[in-house]
């Protein structure tokens, strides 16, 4: 790296391979893996920790401190895996002392203008589209997708390869492998192209389906629901994860199957 139209801070770390394009700022205490590029007028701020082979466009701005009134300037982080592409005017905040950080994880692809708030934990694999705005302590899973311009309400948990439609607006919680649309937010079906595209197979779909039928097609309220899967549907790995999903929500599930697709 010898770009000097570029600031870094004599404490940053940054690994001999890393490319930073003109009017870059990096601030002290970042560390920054082998591999990475950081494109023009990006900003990198104390705590970020970004991983290697990353990606960063212009504009981004990365580890500033959270847009929280109680936020006390407690040392806290902004983690970035390996492989993650973040495109143009993408702002990440880093954590409180709620967590300590925010977390993106492996293989994500954040796109431009997207805004990531304090303590939020994304898994590996996600995609958050363009315009996408999650609000502090949201939990997104792994190979989640959510489209583009959605607004995520604080604490919400959406699990792993669920699909959100653009322009949601996301106050309950979203299980895992779902489909989810409409307004209010509603179950729509399973992520069966997803799955599909994954490795899941057919009698594997099926079975995530008949676990949402009972969840949401019968009539059944959502503790008779999850008494109904476990006595009636085999133990695998993907309903126990429903199930503990649903157990674990705080702000409760979406709701309302409508039987529309996205």
């Amino acid at each position: 790296m010898n770009q000097p139209l570029a600031y870094v801070h004599p404490g940053a770390k940054i690994a001999r391979n890393v490319v930073i394009d003109p009017f870059t700022t990096i601030h002290n205490n970042v560390i920054i893996g082998e591999g990475t590029w950081i494109g023009s007028n990006v900003t990198i701020m104390e705590g970020a920790r970004i991983g290697k082979n990353c990606n960063i466009f212009p504009g981004a701005v990365i580890s500033a401190i959270p847009q929280d009134l109680k936020f006390g300037g407690e040392d806290s982080l902004a983690i970035i895996g390996d492989n993650t592409t973040i495109r143009e005017c993408v702002t990440i905040n880093r954590g409180t002392v709620a967590s300590g950080q925010t977390k993106i994880g492996d293989n994500c692809l954040v796109m431009a203008t997207a805004h990531i708030a304090h303590d939020c934990h994304i898994g590996n694999n996600a995609i958050i589209v363009n315009g996408v705005a999650l609000a502090g302590h949201v939990t997104i899973g792994d190979f989640a997708i959510i489209g583009g311009l959605a607004a995520i309400h604080q604490f919400i948990s959406i699990g792993e390869h669920a699909m959100v439609s653009g322009g949601s607006l996301v106050r309950k919680d979203v299980p895992p492998y779902t489909k989810a649309a409409k307004e209010p937010l509603s179950y729509v079906g399973i992520n069966s192209v997803g799955l599909r595209r994954r490795g899941f197979s057919t009698e594997k779909i099926r079975e995530i389906q008949d676990i949402y039928r009972i969840l949401y097609q019968k009539n059944f309220n959502t503790t008779q629901a999850l008494s109904i899967i476990e006595a009636e549907m085999e133990a695998t790995p993907e309903r126990d994860d429903i199930i503990q999903f649903i157990r674990n929500s705080s702000r409760g599930i979406m709701k309302g199957y409508t039987g529309s697709t996205i």
